[in-house]
C-alpha cells in the first residue's frame, strides 16, 4: 500500500485521495490512494478500528478520521445514489485514553464508536450497484429500570440472634439495618427476569425487540451462567444474544459500558443489563464481620440506541487489579469425596469434587481501596465527559458500606443531599446495588429525566469502573 502524509493528501486531487485517512499517534499508520480505498474500508476499518474503540483500549491512542465526498464515493460507506455528494471534508477526532472514550468538543461530546446500519431495506440493488452498509455514528440511553428482592427480610436483631453483635453495632460501622436474602422458592433467575420485565414495561420496549441480555452477576443459579434462562423466561421469541459478565460488584458499572459498545460498534438497538446477586448463599453466617454486610436483589435497565446529540453515556473509566484479590475473594475447595468410588492408580485422578468457599475479606483494606480508587475513577469520568462535578445532579456508588459512600462524598465535594443510598434498606447486593438504588430513586422522582449521575461500582477482583450517564 502506498502511503502520503496528511499535508500531501490535502494538495492531491479529489480522484486521487484516500477512501479515509487515519492517523494514530504512536505507531503512525498512513493509508494512500484510491486503490487501496476497498481493502481499507472492508478489512482495515472494521477489523483494526472498530474493536480498537469499542474494546476501549487503555493504550492512549487518537484517531482522526477524514471524510470528503470522493472518498464516500469510493468506499461506499457515506453515500448512496440518491444523495448528494458532500463537498466539505468533516473532521472527527476522537481518542481512547484511560480505558474510556473521549471526543474533542468541536464535534460532540458524546460521539464515542459508531454502528452500521442499512441505507434502503426496500432497494435491491444489482451486484454492480452494490454499496456496503455506511457507518453511522449512534448514541445510546437509559430509558428504563426495574427492580425486585426476595420476600425475607432479615433485621439486626434476627442476625444477634445467631451471633454476636446488636443493631448499634452494625448500624454504626456500616449503615445497614435490613436485608433480603432468598429462600423458599426464590431464585436468582426469577429475580432477574421480575427486575427485567419492570425495565422493560417502563421503557416500553417489548421482549421480542430486545438484541442482547447481559446478566452481571458472580452468583449464577447455573455454572454455565443465567443469561440465556433470562432470556427464555422473558419470551425473546428472536433468539438474541445472552450471556453473563462476571465482575462481582463492579458487574452493573461494566455491563453498561458493554453495552454501549454493542450499541456504537455493533449496531444492536435495544439492550438489557440486569446486575443480580445472591450472595447470601456464599455468606459464613457465623462470622459477624462479613454476615452482616450482604443481602440479595436484582436490578435492571433497558439502553436504547439513539441519535448522537441525544448520547446519555457521557464517558467511563475501568479498571481491575489482580493483586487485590487477597483481601476479597470466594476461592475454589475442595471437598472430602471424589468424583468416582473406585481406586485409581492415577495419583490425583480423578480428581475431587469441589465448591466454592464462603467470602473472606479483609474490611480495612477493602475499605481503603474504595476510598482511594473510587474517588479517582470518578474524576477521570468526568475529565473524559468535560463536565465539573458541579453539573452532576447525583451521585450513585455501589451500596456497600456508608462509611464509604461519605468519604467518596466528601473527597468529591458532593452534598450528603445529592448521594443516592438505600443500603440501610438492603445491605451489599453487589451488582445489584447500582440498578436497585436506581430504580428506587427513579420510580420515588428524586432521579427526573435530563438528570446527570456519577456512579461508580467497585468491589472483589479488585475491580472498579465509574460512567457519567443522564437519565433519559
Amino acid at each position: 500500500m502506498s502511503g502520503f502524509s496528511f499535508e500531501e493528501a490535502a494538495l492531491e486531487s479529489p480522484q486521487n485521495r484516500a477512501a479515509t485517512l487515519l492517523s494514530v499517534s504512536s505507531p503512525l499508520l498512513r493509508f494512500g490512494t484510491s486503490e487501496d480505498s476497498t481493502f481499507f474500508t472492508n478489512k482495515l476499518f472494521s477489523n483494526f478500528f472498530l474493536p480498537n474503540l469499542c474494546n476501549h483500549n487503555t493504550v492512549k491512542q487518537s484517531f482522526f478520521l477524514f471524510f470528503d465526498s470522493e472518498m464516500a464515493n469510493a468506499s461506499g460507506f457515506f453515500t448512496h445514489p440518491s444523495v448528494s455528494s458532500m463537498r466539505t471534508r468533516t473532521h472527527l477526532p476522537i481518542s481512547v485514553s484511560g480505558s474510556g472514550f473521549r471526543v474533542s468538543k468541536r464535534f460532540s461530546k458524546r460521539v464515542l464508536c459508531s454502528s452500521l446500519s442499512s441505507l434502503d431495506n426496500n432497494a435491491s440493488p444489482s451486484p454492480s450497484q452494490y454499496r456496503p452498509p455506511r457507518l453511522v455514528p449512534s448514541g445510546c440511553k437509559l430509558i428504563g429500570s426495574g427492580s425486585a428482592v426476595p420476600s425475607l427480610l432479615i433485621s439486626n436483631d434476627d442476625l444477634a440472634k445467631i451471633v454476636d453483635t446488636n443493631d448499634e453495632w452494625i448500624a454504626t460501622r456500616t449503615g445497614i439495618r435490613n436485608r433480603r436474602v432468598v429462600s423458599g422458592k426464590d431464585s436468582l433467575v426469577g429475580l432477574a427476569v421480575e427486575a427485567a420485565t419492570k425495565a422493560l414495561e417502563m421503557a416500553e420496549v417489548a421482549p421480542e425487540d430486545i438484541d442482547l441480555v447481559l446478566m452481571c452477576t458472580s452468583t449464577p443459579d447455573d455454572l454455565f451462567g443465567a443469561a440465556p434462562q433470562i432470556q427464555k423466561a422473558l419470551g425473546c421469541t428472536k433468539n438474541p444474544l445472552a450471556y453473563d459478565i462476571t465482575a462481582a460488584c463492579s458487574g452493573f458499572v461494566l455491563g453498561l459500558v458493554s453495552a454501549a459498545c454493542h450499541i456504537r460498534g455493533g449496531g444492536f438497538k435495544n439492550v438489557l443489563v440486569i446486575g443480580a446477586d445472591s450472595l447470601s448463599r456464599f455468606v459464613d453466617w457465623t462470622d459477624r464481620g462479613t454476615c452482616i454486610l450482604f443481602g440479595d436483589a436484582a436490578g435492571a435497565v433497558v439502553v436504547q440506541a439513539c441519535d448522537i446529540e441525544d448520547d446519555g453515556l457521557y464517558s467511563f473509566d475501568v479498571h481491575s487489579d489482580g493483586d487485590g484479590r487477597r483481601h476479597l475473594n470466594a476461592s475454589v475447595k475442595e471437598t472430602d469425596g471424589a468424583l468416582s468410588s473406585n481406586g485409581s492408580a492415577l495419583g490425583d485422578f480423578p480428581p475431587k469434587q469441589s465448591s466454592y468457599s464462603c467470602i473472606q475479606m479483609n474490611g480495612q483494606e477493602v475499605f481503603r481501596f474504595a476510598v482511594k480508587c473510587v474517588p479517582q475513577s470518578l474524576e477521570s469520568a468526568l475529565q473524559k465527559a468535560g463536565l465539573p462535578a458541579s453539573s452532576i445532579d447525583w451521585l450513585l456508588l455501589h451500596q456497600a458500606n456508608q462509611r464509604i459512600l461519605d468519604s467518596v462524598a466528601t473527597r468529591l465535594h458532593f452534598p450528603p443531599e445529592r448521594v443516592i443510598s438505600n443500603l440501610a434498606n438492603y445491605g451489599n447486593t453487589s451488582a445489584a446495588s447500582i440498578p436497585l438504588a436506581l430504580d428506587e430513586a427513579v420510580r420515588s422522582g428524586k432521579v427526573k429525566p435530563g438528570h446527570t449521575i456519577a456512579t461508580s461500582g467497585f468491589g472483589a477482583g479488585l475491580t472498579w469502573g465509574s460512567a457519567i450517564i443522564r437519565w433519559r
